[in-house]
């Protein structure tokens, strides 16, 4: 059993919470950290934690916890993580890692050095959805992925520090392209080392210094693309999509609209519907398991058999590190409006050189196999290049 310290009472410690009481039944909570000693109490009353405080560094070294569960706005997980690290302790913190890369290189620094377990707290790479999808992309299902493609939008985050980019580190980029991008990495293949950004990034609506809407494109070198696309001005909800292509396959996922549960009233449910669900009548998409549905139960437990089991979870803190990278190279393509590299100073991929080049598929030792279609009189069209002269040309089989 785990003894564990919250630290954060928002909305990100509130589904932590309601996951860690549901997922093991192993694990206890402790103590909750809030920024003011009444909101500890309230949430401490709420779910039955039996310590409570508004001293971060009280909370991480409470001798009786062994993990630390960081779910604080993005300007305190460096503080918290380096905390834990000295303390000894587990530590799982929500995304993004930091704020920028120098940030998380330093906070991965400092727990591999202190040898303390660590898992990046990406939700939305442990959907039920996902897992699968992924799970059939490693088979070979998908053959080589050429193309990622996230999407996560809604009409804006819940709190004031979001919209603050001394606090957040940014807009949308940092606070869902994190989830985009790494989504992206592991259908891609996290071996493949992320090589340059172009971005488009602007305010449309909301008055703040920070971007509210954005698209992004990621190259990696297997010569894949990560695309995102993210937004604080989307109407109706939030929006989670994903859209996987490979050689041999593609995938789409929907996780929150037109999943299944679609209500009309015209006079309300009665209560709370769903995340960013933006009004309680007409037509409205309720979600049955929302933790679940956002990965937050896969999550735990995934985080929780591995330190048990003494092994990496399926995010680390490097993971973490590497979306930073890309997160800050994506604000500098945003700014120059060109392609812009990705800073990484600890790879720990493949080589460039072990990255597989274009897909070819041999039809015969002249030919590579352009296309293949079933043409509307029952013939198949075969399209062909010539492997020494390159010229182009068809078949047709009955």
């Amino acid at each position: 059993m785990h003894k564990i310290a919250v630290l954060g009472a928002g909305l990100i410690g509130r589904f932590y919470t309601m996951s860690l009481l549901n997922f093991r039944g192993k694990e206890k909570i402790k103590v909750v950290c809030a920024s003011s000693a009444g909101e500890a109490k309230a949430f401490a009353d709420e779910f039955g934690i039996p310590r409570y405080t508004d001293d971060m560094a009280e909370a991480v070294r409470d001798p009786e916890i062994d993990t630390v569960i960081v779910a604080l706005p993005n300007y305190l997980h460096k503080k918290a993580v380096l905390l834990a690290a000295e303390a000894g302790k587990a530590v799982l913190c929500t995304k993004p890692l930091a704020t920028n890369a120098a940030d998380a290189l330093e906070m991965l620094r400092a727990v591999e050095k202190a040898g303390v377990f660590h898992g990046y707290l990406e939700d939305l790479v442990y959907t039920p959805k996902t897992l699968k999808a992924l799970d059939s992309a490693k088979n070979g299902a998908l053959g080589k992925v050429l193309w990622a493609r996230s999407r996560e939008t809604h009409g804006g985050p819940h709190s004031d520090w979001f919209w603050n980019k001394e606090l957040s580190g940014g807009g949308a980029i940092v606070d869902m392209g994190c989830h985009c991008i790494e989504i992206a990495r592991s259908f891609i293949g996290k071996d493949s080392r992320p090589l340059e950004v172009t971005c488009w990034a602007d305010t449309q609506v909301h008055p703040i210094d920070a971007e509210d809407h954005a698209v992004g494109l990621v190259r990696y070198d297997s010569g894949a693309i990560g695309q995102f696309e993210v937004s604080w001005t989307f109407r109706g909800g939030m929006d989670l999509r994903d859209e996987i292509s490979g050689t041999e396959g593609t995938v789409w996922l929907n996780h929150w609209l037109r999943t299944g549960f679609e209500m009309f009233t015209s006079v309300g449910q009665g209560g709370y519907v769903a995340e960013k669900a933006e009004g309680d009548t007409g037509w409205l998409f309720p979600v049955g398991d929302e933790i679940g549905a956002l990965g937050y139960v896969a999550m735990f437990l995934d985080m929780f058999n591995a330190m048990d089991e003494g092994r990496a979870p399926r995010e680390t803190f490097y993971d973490g590190y590497i979306v930073n990278t890309i997160v800050d190279a994506s604000y500098r393509a945003a700014e120059s409006k060109k392609w812009e590299p990705i800073d990484i100073q600890d790879w720990r991929g493949a080589d460039a050189a072990t990255a597989s080049g274009m897909a070819l598929e041999e039809y015969d030792s002249d030919h590579y196999l352009i296309k293949e279609e079933r043409m509307p009189n029952g013939n198949l069209k075969v399209i062909l290049k010539h492997k020494s002269t390159g010229e182009i040309s068809q078949i047709f089989k009955e």
